[in-house]
């Protein structure tokens, strides 16, 4: 089943206070030296330090702490530094962004740490389904002047879990671009057994700042508890896909044109979590705060689809993509996936038993898989039942309250 919601390259790039000061044209090495100098060497301790006091967190949804990674792939030996820019989410295109405007603050990024760990090998996962991106990202890598390291690439398949993290080590040794189950993290044992520092294209951009300007600006943004900026995707119907670099702090509702007031938005992508219209206009963008009401940015998307669109409706579209683009290798992938997509097919439809169905499975599915894509699907179907309960009981009593209709009627 194709993305509801497919992947787009024509995007229109906010200037931001940091990763996106520069968007203007011009993104050879020589530009980005000209506007931004050549990053500092800093050694192992003096980065962790910078690292750890900006509170750097994975960008691609889970938002681990990048400090706690790096520490691991130091006590290993050889480590290997990677830079996953598979965006696997559809709807996301904040390392497209980067590669569009900003590829050396990426690669500055990376090449940093590796001088830090002293490590020879830096890979780049291009994104096999953003021709432009992988190819901007391709001519930056080929103009890098590093000597002391090894750059090399790859290019992930064009499928949603292509971007996890063993997904991305069986890429690179050869295998093909699935998941699999690992006991032990890839900072301890990644490609080819050596520690591996991996992390998206983002995460990379903030290291790289930190080495061109230093700890303190980064402090100076956002606020004293979450420093800095992140970046997020935008979609609302009708609109131009947009990226945004906001500081930590700033409302959310800032974000969203007019037309999205009043209706359910879409936190994190595809597996990512519904909220309310009152929720979305008292949240600001923090991680901490959106996770005590049970929200989260995950892989940085805001997907408003409007007061007239049906959540439900988008809701089972996006689970059978899900479903479809599972690794298909694991239980709760090949029988719980579809299982749930058809239940929420269901609901929307008004079939008697759905909407328990919905809720057996999502009580069962998470934790369960070789890799985190049932516990993501199913928290998008949860958070569909806790956000808008009122929509999906109207839906299992066979009518739709954006449409006003009996679920089937002319519209």
């Amino acid at each position: 089943m194709r993305s509801p919601l497919p992947v787009t390259e024509e995007l229109l790039i906010h200037p931001g206070p940091a990763l996106l000061a520069e968007v203007s044209p011009g993104r050879t090495l020589a530009d980005h030296r000209r506007r931004r100098g050549a990053p500092a060497r800093i050694g192992f301790d003096a980065l962790q330090a910078m690292i750890e006091a900006a509170d750097v967190r994975g960008r691609g949804g889970a938002g681990f702490p990048f400090a706690t990674k790096l520490a691991a792939a130091a006590r290993g030996r050889r480590p290997v530094v990677v830079v996953n820019a598979s965006e696997g989410e559809p709807v996301s295109a904040k390392d497209s962004a980067l590669a569009m405007v900003a590829p050396h603050l990426v690669l500055d990024g990376a090449a940093t740490a590796a001088r830090a760990l002293r490590a020879r090998d830096v890979h780049v996962v291009l994104p096999g389904d953003r021709p432009r991106a992988r190819g901007l990202l391709a001519a930056a890598i080929a103009e890098r002047d590093d000597a002391d390291l090894r750059w090399h690439t790859s290019t992930a398949e064009p499928r949603f879990v292509a971007g996890q993290a063993r997904a991305v080590i069986e890429l690179l040794e050869g295998r093909p671009n699935l998941p699999v189950t690992a006991w032990t993290p890839e900072a301890v044992s990644g490609y080819r057994g050596r520690p591996t520092l991996l992390s998206n294209a983002e995460t990379w951009a903030h290291v790289g700042l930190l080495a061109l300007e230093g700890l303190a600006p980064t402090l100076a943004r956002g606020t004293h508890a979450e420093p800095g900026t992140t970046l997020l995707t935008v979609n609302v119907p009708g609109q131009p896909t947009a990226v945004h670099e906001v500081e930590h702090g700033t409302p959310l509702v800032d974000l969203l044109p007019a037309q999205a007031g009043g209706g359910p938005v879409l936190l994190g992508g595809f597996h990512g979590t519904w909220a309310t219209w009152p929720q979305i206009a008292d949240a600001v963008v923090s991680r901490t705060g959106l996770a005590e009401a049970g929200l989260a940015l995950g892989a940085g998307v805001v997907l408003a689809p409007g007061p007239n669109a049906c959540a439900l409706a988008l809701t089972e579209q996006i689970t059978g993509h899900l479903a479809a683009q599972s690794a298909g290798r694991c239980g709760p992938c090949v029988n719980g996936l579809p299982a749930l997509a058809d239940a929420v097919a269901g609901l929307r439809r008004g079939r008697p038993g759905s909407l328990e169905r919905v809720q057996q499975l999502c009580g069962l599915l998470p934790g369960r898989g070789a890799c985190a894509h049932p516990d993501g699907t199913t928290r998008l179907v949860a958070s569909l039942l806790t956000a808008l309960p009122h929509e999906v009981d109207a839906h299992a009593r066979g009518r739709c309250t954006r449409a006003a209709a009996p679920i089937g009627a002319a519209r």
